[in-house]
């Protein structure tokens, strides 16, 4: 899907939600007996109208062994082409490596995009580049507590080093091909980062759950094709233990998205 595409589903759906699907069995209703497809399965129906991505993490397939990976590539085959597909891995590694790394995510999984970490350069970076109507989503600016432990670093002439690592990555790629990772709990410092990077989306994950602002993320975040995929995972999943759990889910998700048509509308 590209960045077109994307803002098209975004307009179309007055939302620009993306659902994480980071299962955990433990947490799932009971009276699913652990069937992690069929509740990936019955979020997903619940959800596709109110949402634009989803986000599986693949440490909670990985997790699961060889019938956790055939969960996962089911449940992107599931999704199908209509969303924006995000395989959560956090990779990053030698070229070599990292070309392997591109290929099981775009080609094996088929997913849209898969998360990255910057730390070892350009050649760690560059393989997920290679696939026309791919993306590498950068981590950048993080919502966890050890965010502060290395990314907010000051630089020469005190430049702090996500936006060091914005501004590097950039010359990589271009924003057809290029995401950050931007953490809602840090909704101050998007104003900062729009002014670093203007035309990128950003993946923003903390809401819901880990209580970041929309709103502020949306006043300070938003460009004139939105820019912004907003993810809620444990939020949307967990909002109930119950058989009702869809039915839970989908209010949680028409929640968020209520909001964002208002902040389409506001903002953009």
């Amino acid at each position: 899907m590209n960045r077109k595409e994307l803002f098209a589903a975004i307009q179309a759906k007055e939302s620009f939600l993306c659902v994480g699907l980071d299962v955990d069995p433990k947490k799932m209703p009971t009276h699913l007996n652990g069937d992690v497809l069929a509740f990936n399965k019955a979020i997903i129906d619940a959800t596709r109208d109110l949402c634009v991505a989803y986000k599986p993490n693949t440490a909670f397939y990985e997790a699961l062994g060889l019938d956790g990976m055939r969960i996962l590539k089911d449940t992107l085959d599931y999704i199908g082409p209509d969303h924006f597909t995000i395989a959560d891995a956090k990779r990053g590694d030698i070229g070599n490596t990292s070309r392997y790394y591109a290929s099981f995510a775009f080609h094996t999984l088929g997913a849209d995009s898969i998360t990255v970490a910057p730390y070892m350069g350009e050649d760690s970076v560059s393989p997920f580049l290679e696939y026309d109507g791919k993306w590498a989503i950068v981590l950048a600016l993080t919502s966890n507590k050890g965010s502060q432990d290395f990314q907010h670093a000051g630089q020469d002439g005190g430049e702090k080093l996500y936006t060091k690592v914005m501004r590097k990555t950039m010359e990589w790629g271009t924003p057809d091909q290029l995401m950050f990772v931007c953490g809602a709990t840090q909704a101050e410092k998007f104003a900062e980062l729009r002014k670093v990077s203007p035309d990128h989306f950003y993946l923003v994950p903390g809401i819901g759950a880990q209580g970041g602002d929309l709103d502020g993320v949306c006043r300070h975040g938003m460009n004139d094709h939105c820019g912004l995929l907003v993810n809620s995972s444990r939020g949307i999943l967990y909002a109930s233990a119950g058989e009702d759990f869809a039915e839970a889910a989908r209010a949680s998700a028409k929640s968020l998205q209520d909001k964002m048509a208002a902040a389409l509308k506001a903002y953009l």
